[in-house]
């Protein structure tokens, strides 16, 4: 078994400049780390228990792109503010019969991510007898 002590997802943009001002401005991720200099700079950012970094350039978006699953703790209050920083939204948010309440948003190149509010009483948070 590979001891894994920590975990990433690299995206590599077609726009950096333009993908740091979605994921540090829109999305408000915080930074975790820097490097490099230039327009191509690498950015790294948390993402709860892990990270996403942001780094050097693509000609292309990937095909097919990546996704990311981000658990926020209040959609309504995500939903509001993303609407208001211009962010893609892909589909407003839905409770869906699994019972989470799912908003799928864009970055800049496509990344599809959707972002999950996990209610009080889903089983997720508590499973009675466990």
């Amino acid at each position: 078994m590979v001891h894994v002590l920590s975990s990433r997802i690299l995206l590599r943009p077609t726009d950096p400049e333009r993908s740091r001002a979605f994921y540090g401005d829109q999305l408000g991720l915080a930074v975790y780390r820097e490097f490099g200099t230039g327009p191509d700079r690498g950015t790294v950012y948390f993402l709860g228990g892990g990270f996403l970094e942001v780094s050097g350039r693509s000609e292309a978006p990937p095909s097919p792109p990546p996704r990311l699953w981000l658990q926020v703790e209040d959609m309504g209050a995500a939903h509001t503010e993303l609407r208001g920083k211009d962010v893609q939204i892909v589909r407003r948010p839905v409770k869906e019969p699994w019972g989470l309440i799912e908003m799928w948003i864009a970055d800049p190149d496509g990344t599809r991510i959707v972002l999950v509010e996990v209610p009080a009483d889903h089983p997720i948070r508590y499973r009675p007898g466990i």
